[in-house]
């Protein structure tokens, strides 16, 4: 029998806005096992952060309307409050932020809101909670660890600061640690170093990952499967290596053959045409229709299912055939 999977969500929706609402999620649905990584890909706009700040309850109440279920271990996340909620942040799924610069608070140093993290998760006092937070610097590869537990979030470089946002993340050991772009601000040789951290702790501590990315380099460095999603919706999910082997949807392909490659060099490098749709104006049909070389009729008016077939989940009324070409 099949373990259950550690998250589950089912027909998820997100809807921001008054009277001119934005539908950034809609009927999403996926799973990921205990000790999986998922790569989302897709452009801006297509709703990867989102999903991942509605898995850890961070859209504000007032302007935001959430519909579907989602557990983590069973548990219905949308059912915690109050102590429950608290102690699932963190200490079930943490989350590493796009900028941690913006994450740190600027007046405490690093050690200081690490072991405030710990603390308010577990009940140590305050040398143990320290001393957890200069062995989670070390195990991010820190250099001088000891020294930079005192050190403010500006007395940092980029690249260090993130792995101090990724030491933050795992100081209470969670099970699912959601990451939102953690390479963007970072240069190429920086980005490879973090990458393969955070690989290396994945695998040391047996958590889950989601991993959010416009870039597909950083996708197959890190990720299982791969789920691709435009307009707030999964248009394609596979294991790593199908999926860039032979991408069934449209948006996809182009994706894939708009990464820069050595078998690029020279030519003009192949984008897909167009904008994402109006997410306050989603057409009745596929939202990638208009901006599609193969659409038809029916795409143009009836919206496809996401089909499950094996590992991969499709959601495409006319999908490439097999062993086409990505990247």
């Amino acid at each position: 029998m099949k373990p259950a999977p550690l998250l589950s969500v089912r027909g998820l929706g997100v809807q921001f806005g008054g009277e001119r609402k934005v539908e950034a999620l809609s009927d999403l649905s996926f799973d990921l096992g205990a000790g999986e990584v998922l790569g989302m890909l897709g452009e801006s706009g297509s709703g990867k952060s989102v999903t991942l700040r509605t898995l850890l309850r961070l859209h504000a109440p007032r302007t935001t309307r959430i519909t579907g279920q989602v557990t983590v271990g069973g548990q219905d996340v949308f059912a915690l409050g109050g102590a429950e909620l608290q102690r699932y942040r963190g200490a079930t799924v943490a989350m590493v932020f796009q900028e941690p610069g913006l994450a740190f608070d600027p007046v405490y140093t690093i050690g200081a809101q690490i072991a405030e993290s710990v603390r308010a998760h577990e009940a140590v006092d305050g040398a143990a909670a320290r001393a957890r937070a200069l062995e989670m610097l070390e195990r991010v590869q820190i250099p001088q660890a000891r020294r930079r537990l005192d050190a403010y979030p500006h007395e940092l470089s980029g690249g260090m600061r993130q792995r101090a946002m990724i030491a933050l993340a795992l100081a209470c050991r969670p099970r699912l640690l959601l990451a939102d772009e953690p390479t963007t601000a970072l240069d190429a040789t920086v980005q490879i170093q973090i990458l393969l951290l955070l690989r290396e702790l994945q695998r040391e501590m047996g958590m889950s990952v989601i991993f959010v990315t416009h870039d597909i380099g950083a996708a197959v460095e890190v990720a299982d499967r791969i789920a691709v999603m435009y307009a707030g919706r999964i248009v394609e999910e596979n294991a790593v290596g199908a999926l860039v082997a032979s991408p069934r949807h449209p948006y996809t392909a182009g994706l894939l053959a708009s990464a820069i490659g050595t078998a690029s060099r020279g030519r003009p490098l192949p984008t897909v045409g167009g904008s994402p749709p109006d997410l306050s104006a989603l057409p009745p049909g596929c939202a990638f229709a208009q901006r599609c070389g193969a659409a038809r009729a029916r795409c143009r008016a009836e919206l496809p299912p996401l089909a499950h077939e094996g590992t991969q989940a499709l959601a495409c009324w006319h999908p490439l055939p097999l062993g086409t070409a990505g990247a």
